[in-house]
C-alpha cells in the first residue's frame, strides 16, 4: 500500500512541482506575490505555508467533487473552495500572528485568484484522483515556497542586514563603510533577483538534459 502511494510516478508529481515544472521559475506564475512579500524571511515563510496548504487541500477537495461539478460552473465552485481555505488561513493569522497578518496585507486574500492555485485545479485536480491531486498541489506549493524562501533570505540579509529580525551582518562591517542594498527591499530589485534564479534553474536543467 505504502509503495503504491509513493510510487515512482507519484514521486515525480512532487518533483515536477519542485523543479522540472516549478510554478515560478518554469511556468512564471505567482510573480506578484513573490515580489511583494519577500522583503523579510518571516513573511515569505508564512505566505509559502499558506499557498502550499491552499493548493494541496483545494486540489484534494476539487478532485473528490470533480464528477459532480457541472462544467458550466466549475470555476465558481473552484473559487468557492479556495476562498473557504484562504479565509481560514487569514483568520488564523489574525488571531495568532496579527503583526504578520498586517504585513502581508491583501496578499493572503489574493491567494484566491493566484494563477498557481487555479491552474492546478483546472489542469490536474479536475481529471485526477485525490492522492495524486494532493501530491501535485504539494509539489507546486513547495516549489513556489522554495523560491520565496530563497528570495526572502537574500533580500532580508542584503537589504536590511537581518534574518528573521536578528542582525546577522556584524556592526564592524557598517563601521567600515558597508551599506545595506536598498534596491533589494524594492520590487525592481526582487524582480532582478528572481530573474537570476530563473536563469540559474533553467541553465542547470538544460545542462542536465544535454548530459
Amino acid at each position: 500500500m505504502a509503495e503504491a502511494l509513493l510510487s515512482k510516478k507519484n514521486k515525480k508529481l512532487v518533483k515536477d512541482g519542485l523543479w522540472d515544472a516549478n510554478p515560478l521559475t518554469f511556468q512564471v506564475l505567482g510573480i506578484c506575490s513573490s515580489l511583494a512579500v519577500t522583503t523579510q524571511l518571516k513573511t515569505s515563510l508564512i505566505m509559502a505555508f499558506g499557498l502550499t496548504f491552499v493548493t494541496a487541500m483545494s486540489n484534494v477537495v476539487i478532485s473528490l467533487m470533480r464528477n459532480y461539478i457541472p462544467s458550466k460552473i466549475r470555476i465558481i465552485v473552484q473559487l468557492t473552495v479556495v476562498s473557504a481555505l484562504v479565509i481560514t488561513i487569514d483568520q488564523i493569522l489574525k488571531a495568532y500572528m496579527y503583526d504578520a497578518s498586517k504585513q502581508l496585507s491583501v496578499f493572503v486574500g489574493l491567494i484566491i485568484t493566484n494563477c498557481i492555485v487555479v491552474g492546478r485545479l483546472e489542469a490536474f485536480a479536475m481529471s485526477n484522483p485525490p492522492w495524486k491531486s494532493f501530491l501535485d498541489g504539494l509539489g507546486n506549493g513547495l516549489g513556489y515556497s522554495a523560491v520565496l524562501v530563497i528570495l526572502g533570505i537574500i533580500r532580508e540579509i542584503f537589504g536590511s542586514g537581518t534574518l528573521l529580525g536578528y542582525h546577522v551582518i556584524p556592526r564592524s562591517f557598517y563601521d567600515a563603510g558597508y551599506v545595506n542594498n536598498g534596491m533589494l527591499v524594492l520590487a525592481p530589485g526582487a524582480f532582478f533577483l528572481l530573474g537570476c534564479i530563473i536563469w540559474i534553474q533553467r541553465a542547470i536543467s538544460g545542462y542536465a538534459e544535454v548530459k
